[in-house]
């Protein structure tokens, strides 16, 4: 059974950092890009970042470069996001994913991605 458990979400100040963590089970995660969503009240599912298998690609979404980072480590099986500079814009639910058919690529479409573990709040404050 494969589980994406995601953690480190909660309240952060404008300016703040917080990292986010995406433990992962039941699969071979050497195989699976992964790749971070997000969802505000009353919005679509956005891409925020992604990390290649081999950790060598990774990218973006634009409001968050130069702020946001995405890590993997293969023998934790974990991937993380790290978010500074915090925007109250930032604020809404995490979510990891995992793509196996990316190849050594990120994708970007949330139909991508085969597996989803079940998000972390995070709110921003001004």
């Amino acid at each position: 059974q494969v589980q994406l458990r995601e953690s480190g979400g909660g309240l952060g100040q404008a300016g703040g950092s917080l990292r986010l963590s995406c433990a992962a089970s039941g699969l071979t995660f050497t195989s699976y890009a992964m790749g971070w969503f997000r969802q505000a009240p009353g919005k679509e599912r956005e891409f925020v970042a992604g990390i290649s298998r081999s950790g060598v690609v990774r990218d973006y979404l634009d409001p968050v470069k130069g702020r946001f980072t995405i890590s993997r480590d293969n023998a934790q099986n974990t991937v993380y996001l790290q978010m500074s500079s915090l925007k109250p814009e930032d604020t809404a639910v995490y979510y990891c994913a995992a793509d196996r058919q990316a190849g050594n690529v990120v994708r970007d479409r949330w139909n991508q991605y085969e597996y989803w573990g079940q998000g972390t709040q995070v709110t921003v404050s001004s």
